[in-house]
């Protein structure tokens, strides 16, 4: 049943539920207008042909931690407001001894929050590219059926300003360049993260604060996972050694970087349909524009050219030898990555399927 506890408005409560208010003002009306973010718009008159249009469901994903625990009751508390419905998926991802029982209890605590439907999701969890790579595609999986099954606009995630640093901070260590800089979007329009600028101590004061005890996952504390040594160790020696504020600085970095990415990306985009032939035989870029252009457009172009035609995504190793084909031109022949063959065909470099497994770079 629907819990009537209403509990004071303390600051952290006040932030979270702030942050989801924002966040959900984004999502497209009914009508397909955007929600004002202003509480003092005036009301509108309800077009006639969207008086019975159905209210938007977003689903929160909920492990059970502060983090989604505070992001369920905040939604749940915004929710009606937003004209939107809300709903919860909890993903059991049986890694544990006792999942089942720790999915049951966040269930019910997501339906004493008022959240319909609640549905939880038992997944396998493989190992392909490392437990903590597997567990995320697996939950991801989930995530995203329960989405389609539903009906839902976008699943809320609780992320938070600290994992935001420790998304930038650890693909900096693995050498992922601008990608890591980027860090995690606030809405990929499948996923909607409201607690990117919210500290993970304000989520745990908000729990406290609103008399909701969260679930303590104890793999936040085994160190054999890279993110549990970014959080207990190095961000917190980074913090005494260069001053505070470097979980700020970083998803500051990540907001800055993700915008100029985007305007690359963008510029990319317009330049391909204007340059790239694309015929029964694969895709063709001119020399001369790609030799014209910076390095961060020439590369775009060549892993935007690949991926839409081949749906190849390209390591930085293989984008920089196609792209010596035009930089460094020495007469070089074909260039064979998996799926793909590149050749410079006098002023074209031509993208071609190939079946054979080789790789020469």
């Amino acid at each position: 049943m629907h819990s009537e506890r209403r509990p004071r408005l303390t600051p952290a409560i006040a932030d979270v539920r702030r942050a989801v208010r924002t966040a959900l003002a984004t999502l497209p009306a009914p009508n397909g207008k955007t929600r004002s973010t202003n509480p003092a718009a005036p009301e509108t008159a309800t077009p006639p042909e969207t008086a019975t249009a159905p209210k938007p469901l977003v689903l929160v994903a909920l492990s059970g931690g502060s983090d989604s625990l505070a992001l369920a009751a905040a939604t749940a508390f915004e929710a009606r407001k937003a004209g939107v419905r809300a709903g919860a998926v909890i993903v059991n991802h049986n890694l544990q001894e006792g999942s089942a029982d720790v999915a049951a209890a966040a269930a019910q605590q997501a339906r004493d929050l008022g959240l319909h439907p609640v549905d939880i999701r038992s997944v396998h969890v493989g190992d392909a590219g490392g437990p903590e790579s597997a567990a995320r595609d697996a939950r991801y999986a989930a995530l995203a059926a329960a989405a389609a099954e539903h009906g839902a606009t976008r699943v809320l995630l609780g992320h938070t300003l600290d994992d935001q640093a420790e998304t930038v901070l650890l693909g900096l260590a693995r050498g992922s360049g601008a990608g890591s800089l980027k860090g995690m979007a606030v809405d990929t329009g499948e996923y909607l993260r409201p607690l990117l600028t919210i500290a993970r101590t304000t989520t745990e004061k908000f729990c406290t604060d609103s008399d909701i005890e969260a679930w303590n996952d104890p793999h936040n504390l085994d160190t054999s996972y890279a993110r549990v040594r970014v959080r207990q160790t190095i961000l917190p020696l980074l913090e005494r050694e260069l001053g505070p504020g470097i979980r700020e600085a970083l998803a500051r970095t990540a907001d800055q970087a993700r915008e100029d990415a985007e305007a690359l990306d963008h510029f990319a985009e317009e330049m391909a349909e204007d340059l790239a032939d694309i015929s029964e035989a694969g895709i063709s870029l001119p020399v001369r524009a790609l030799a014209a252009n910076p390095a961060a457009l020439r590369q775009r172009l060549i892993r935007l050219a690949v991926s839409s035609e081949f749906h190849v995504s390209l390591s930085r190793t293989h984008t920089i030898e196609i792209a010596r084909l035009v930089t460094d031109w020495r007469g070089q022949g074909p260039i064979h990555i998996p799926g793909v063959r590149v050749e410079r065909r006098e002023n074209l470099l031509h993208f071609s399927a190939h079946s054979e497994e080789r790789d020469a770079v």
